[in-house]
């Protein structure tokens, strides 16, 4: 799905904050009613729809970004280099200058006409002719770190505009996203990272940003398929440690799910999901959401789901709830992951 323009009035349309999905034994779906197929879907996006549009957006920018300012470092090092090797020859410059003005011409023909000899007529001459060759090799040298100096002061106004450009478009889609999520509940303070494992990241395109994936990767949970950054994501937080009961593709409701790009991690050492989690599964489900959090960019996380409150890179921790108020809906027997 293509980002939306930064400035385009995102109307939200909720038919319920969350629904719940599949089997009784299922989690509920993370995302709120209303199919992005359904008619008037495009006109009136619901919010799981805004969160893709905007979470992309963000990240994008935010990958946009972190290049320029990379470019900027590389361009600055250039720069004072440039710098530091026309001040070198700005004296020898200045010095090819005054000499220049004082003998002119007219002084070196009489340089010329003043040998004694044949032989030292051609000595002079060779050494006049060695002279010019060496200042004219000087001056294309200081002409062409001046332009040299010119273009690396360009780029890096560009640069900084290209940096000014991406931290805007950041602003209006973290808006856009708290707009959404606001109907959801509003702001919250959410779960704090810990010293956590950072995750080994998801492949990106040239410029920082994430390739659209198909769901064609066997997935491990179920009888059906994943993205390939689904299946690295959960596979990944395995690895890391988190090896409780997880689930992830489902091939009814909308959203993630059925598209392989989304998992839930129940917290509870048995299989299944259980109730409201307590004591060492609270902390589990807390620590989780705080790794999936702490590595969003690395995962190509786009939003995760952990009691009653919901995260997303562009607009941070907000309150969440499910229809149903029941552990599955309301997420506090399970983290959810979905993946961009």
């Amino acid at each position: 799905m293509s980002s939306r323009h930064p400035h385009r009035r995102v109307l939200i349309t909720l038919l319920a904050a969350l629904v719940l999905g599949g089997l009784a034994a299922t989690p509920a779906s993370a995302e709120p009613s209303g199919d992005p197929g359904d008619e008037g879907a495009a006109a009136n996006p619901t919010l799981g729809s805004v969160l893709e549009d905007t979470t992309r957006a963000w990240t994008d920018a935010k990958a946009r970004f972190d290049a320029s300012v990379k470019h900027q470092a590389e361009l600055t090092t250039q720069l004072q280099s440039t710098e530091a090797q026309l001040a070198s020859l700005q004296d020898q410059v200045s010095s090819i200058a005054v000499a220049a003005y004082r003998t002119g011409p007219l002084t070196t023909f009489a340089a010329l006409m003043d040998a004694d000899s044949p032989d030292s007529f051609a000595e002079r001459a060779g050494s006049i002719n060695e002279l010019a060759h060496h200042n004219d090799n000087l001056l294309h040298q200081f002409r062409v770190l001046r332009e040299a100096q010119a273009s690396q002061k360009k780029a890096l106004d560009e640069e900084v505009a290209t940096q000014q450009q991406q931290v805007a478009t950041m602003e209006q889609q973290k808006k856009e996203a708290e707009k959404a999520l606001a109907l959801a509940g509003g702001p919250s303070k959410g779960f704090v990272s810990a010293n956590l494992p950072v995750a080994d990241p998801v492949k990106r395109n040239s410029d920082g940003s994430l390739p659209k994936e198909s769901c064609n990767q066997d997935d491990p949970t179920t009888t059906g398929c994943l993205t390939p950054r689904t299946l690295h994501d959960m596979q990944t937080a395995q690895k890391d440690g988190f090896k409780r009961f997880v689930s992830c593709y489902r091939p009814s409701g909308p959203y993630e799910h059925p598209k392989g790009r989304a998992c839930d991690f129940s917290v509870q050492k048995t299989s299944g999901f259980g109730g409201v989690a307590t004591g060492d599964d609270f902390v589990y489900g807390s620590t989780l959401a705080a790794y999936f959090v702490k590595n969003a960019y690395n995962l190509g996380v786009m939003y995760v789901i952990w009691f009653k409150q919901i995260w997303t890179p562009a607009a941070g921790w907000h309150h969440y709830s499910g229809v149903a108020g029941d552990p599955s809906s309301d997420h506090t027997n399970h983290v959810h992951l979905s993946v961009l």
